[in-house]
């Protein structure tokens, strides 16, 4: 049924796209970074991210071709903890045979890897997300990160499924209605190509890391992106949840129709403990947009998390 409905899936190309927020200076340290690695990236809440997309690999999910904003966009970030070290975290987004191959660079140059898991069902080729940690000045991160990532796409993916992508119509009569989406949700999304998302900081949990602040900008958020039509979309995302709240979550996003993908962690020794889980569906975007909001509303409601 899944893969009948997002297979008719039209994406629609739509305007109107949000400014996005004031970018404040990147540090000379951190544009050493961006040298080292090769990478563009952006400076804000005093947090360097580093953007590493997949637009090398055209991905089909359930047959259909899937933009890479809706959710092959990997990174990693930066900021300061005590003693002037960096924090480093991030999320890769590989295909199969890329896994061990940057695996392995991570860990020989003293990196951590804290999960490794999918975000999809029926994609093509198989698309795996791994997480990386470490501490230490930003040159010494840079420079143990590049040979990781100078294995993304070197060499070339495995062929995947021929581009599918329907040419979207002049004026598409049912396009998705971000607005619309904003409303139902309780927040603001940024629009890119055929892809909505709306980006909800937990800002009422406070993680910190020899340190430094855990926030939003360093991967504390939950998120979900839709693409498609009105009446033909599909959702992806992301909800960042306290123990406490992993059960209601659940409960809130199936019984709403949406498929859980993943359940993991981002970090290794957190406190409290943040736990993570993967989403995706399709149907009417408002059906979506509600289904996401119901998941929501679990936060924050079902008290702290255990100290262990």
């Amino acid at each position: 049924m899944h893969k009948q409905v997002l297979a008719s899936i039209t994406l629609a190309a739509i305007v109107g796209v949000p400014s996005p927020s004031a970018a404040q200076d990147i540090p000379a340290e951190y544009q050493q970074v961006l040298s080292t690695l090769g990478r563009q990236g952006d400076y804000k809440d005093n947090v360097l991210k580093v953007n590493i997309p997949r637009s090398d690999v055209k991905v089909t999910v359930a047959g259909v071709a899937t933009p890479t904003p809706f959710g092959f966009g990997g990174w990693v970030a930066m900021t300061k903890g005590d003693g002037g070290h960096e924090v480093l975290m991030g999320d890769l987004v590989l295909v199969q045979d890329e896994v061990n191959k940057v695996m392995s660079a991570l860990l020989d140059n003293g990196l951590d890897v804290t999960a490794l898991h999918n975000h999809f069902f029926w994609d093509e080729p198989r698309m795996f997300y791994m997480h990386v940690h470490g501490h230490g000045t930003a040159a010494d991160l840079a420079k143990k990160l590049k040979p990781a990532i100078d294995l993304i796409g070197k060499p070339a993916a495995p062929a995947s499924s021929p581009d599918t992508t329907a040419p979207a119509p002049a004026a598409a009569q049912n396009a998705l209605n971000g607005a619309a989406l904003a409303q139902i949700v309780g927040a603001q999304g940024e629009q890119t190509g055929a892809v909505y998302k709306i980006t909800l900081p937990r800002n009422d949990l406070k993680v910190v890391e020899m340190g430094a602040p855990i926030n939003a900008r360093m991967g504390l958020n939950t998120w979900a992106a839709f693409t498609g039509t009105k009446d033909k979309a599909a959702i992806a995302g992301d909800v960042a949840m306290l123990e406490s709240e992993v059960t209601p979550v659940l409960a809130a996003l199936r019984k709403n129709g949406l498929d859980v993908v993943a359940i993991h962690h981002h970090m290794t020794g957190d406190r409290p403990m943040i736990v993570f889980l993967h989403y995706w569906g399709t149907g009417p975007a408002d059906r979506l947009a509600r289904g996401f909001k119901a998941a929501v509303d679990e936060l924050g409601k079902h008290g702290a998390a255990s100290t262990r």
